[in-house]
């Protein structure tokens, strides 16, 4: 998504501008700001991944897949038979 045009509005005793929710910017993020003569430039920090948060969260994911337990006897099924129509032009 390149540039856009907004307004901004009054926000308490500063101002603020409202982002596109497209940019995945969300609430209570914490952004640089630096103003460069008649330019702004809203930086996002990059945030590194937390080793520990990402164990913790495959620890779930395999207790989880745990708790669902083995699978089951495989059921056999009907074919599935599809005709589709000729429809000249279309390919």
């Amino acid at each position: 998504m390149g540039a856009i045009t907004t307004k901004t509005f009054k926000s308490g005793d500063g101002v603020a501008v409202m982002l596109p929710p497209e940019w995945g910017v969300g609430p209570d993020l914490t952004v640089s700001v630096e103003q460069d003569g008649a330019m702004l430039h809203i930086r996002a920090p990059v945030v590194e991944p937390d080793p520990e948060e990402g164990r913790r969260k495959l620890r779930e994911l395999v207790a989880a897949l745990e708790a669902l337990g083995p699978v089951g006897e495989i059921q056999d099924r009907e074919e599935i038979r599809i005709e589709f129509p000729d429809r000249p032009g279309l390919y």
